[in-house]
C-alpha cells in the first residue's frame, strides 16, 4: 500500500498563518510515502514568497512531487513574467518541471501548465503528453499511474469550462493507449474526488480526479482550509479530506471517497 498527502494553493504572501505549525505536525505523523503540491506556492511569485514556500517544504516528509500554478509566475513584472515566467521557482523550490517517483506500485508524474500568456487558465502541450505517455507505457500494467497538475481536467459543477486545462481531451486522448489512473489538480480551491468519465471517457480511458482545496490560503471560496490523504492499496484507492478545525486548532478527517479498479476501469464504491 502506497500513502500520499497532495497539498495544493498555499498562496504564500496570503496565509493563515496559524495553520502552518499544525499542518506541518499532521503530515509529519501520517508519514506519507510521497507528498505532492499541485501549484500556487505563492500569491505573487515574489521571492519571499518563494523562501517562506520552501521553508515549508523542507519541514514536510519526502519524497515530494512539486508542480508550479498560475499564481507561481509573476503578475505585475510584464518582463519577468515573458521573459522568466518561472525563474524564481526555479531557483527557490525546483528546477524540474516534469518531476517523477516512480516505485514499484505508483508512478507519479508531475506536469507544469502554468503558461505566461494565460493570467489564470493553464495548458498542457503535446511534448509534455508524449513524456508522460512514454514514462507510462514503460512501467508495468499494474502500476497506478498518477498525473500532478495544477489545472483540472474535471469540474465540479456551476464552473466554467475556462477553468479545465487547455487541450484536456487531446491529453486524455493520448493517454488512453497506456492509461492513467489518477488526475491531481488543484487552482480551484475546491476539494472534490469523481470519475473522470462524466465528462469524457476518450479511447476508454477510465480515470479518478481528485481536486485537493487550498491547504493555508485566507481565500477559500466557500470551504475550509484542507488536504487530501489518499490511500492505494493495488486496485483500490481511498482519498480523504483532512479539514482545518479552527476551534481544536488542527486538521480533522472529513469526507472519505472510494474507488475500485476493475476490467471496465475505475468505479465508486
Amino acid at each position: 500500500m502506497r500513502t500520499i498527502v497532495h497539498l495544493s494553493d498555499l498562496h504564500y504572501g496570503s496565509i493563515n498563518e496559524q495553520i502552518v505549525d499544525p499542518l506541518i505536525k499532521t503530515i509529519r505523523q501520517l508519514a506519507p510515502d510521497l507528498v505532492v503540491v499541485s501549484g500556487d506556492l505563492t500569491q505573487r511569485a515574489r521571492s519571499d514568497q518563494f523562501t517562506e514556500a520552501r521553508a515549508l517544504l523542507d519541514s514536510l516528509p519526502r519524497p515530494q512531487i512539486v508542480v508550479p500554478g498560475n499564481h507561481d509566475v509573476p503578475f505585475y513584472n510584464v518582463f519577468a513574467r515573458f521573459a522568466h515566467p518561472l525563474e524564481k521557482y526555479r531557483r527557490h523550490i525546483t528546477d524540474d518541471l516534469q518531476p517523477s517517483y516512480v516505485d514499484d506500485e505508483i508512478a507519479v508524474l508531475g506536469v507544469n501548465t502554468a503558461r505566461a500568456l494565460a493570467f489564470k487558465g493553464g495548458r498542457i502541450n503535446e511534448a509534455q503528453v508524449a513524456w508522460l505517455r512514454e514514462r507510462f507505457c514503460s512501467v508495468g500494467t499494474d502500476i497506478i499511474k498518477i498525473v500532478v497538475t495544477h489545472h483540472p481536467f474535471e469540474l465540479p459543477g456551476g464552473k466554467d469550462k475556462s477553468d479545465l486545462v487547455g487541450r484536456a481531451r487531446m491529453a486524455l486522448e493520448q493517454l488512453s493507449t497506456c492509461g492513467a489512473d489518477v488526475f491531481l489538480a488543484g487552482h480551484l480551491h475546491i476539494s472534490r474526488a469523481d470519475h473522470m468519465a462524466k465528462r469524457y471517457k476518450a479511447g476508454g480511458l477510465s480515470s479518478v480526479v481528485v481536486q485537493a482545496g487550498t491547504a493555508t490560503s485566507t481565500r477559500k471560496r466557500g470551504e475550509v482550509n484542507s488536504f487530501n490523504l489518499i490511500r492505494i492499496d493495488k486496485l483500490d484507492l481511498t482519498i480523504q479530506r483532512l479539514i482545518w478545525q479552527p476551534a481544536e486548532n488542527r486538521f480533522d478527517a472529513s469526507i472519505t471517497d472510494h474507488f475500485r479498479h476493475s476490467l471496465t476501469g475505475w468505479s465508486r464504491l
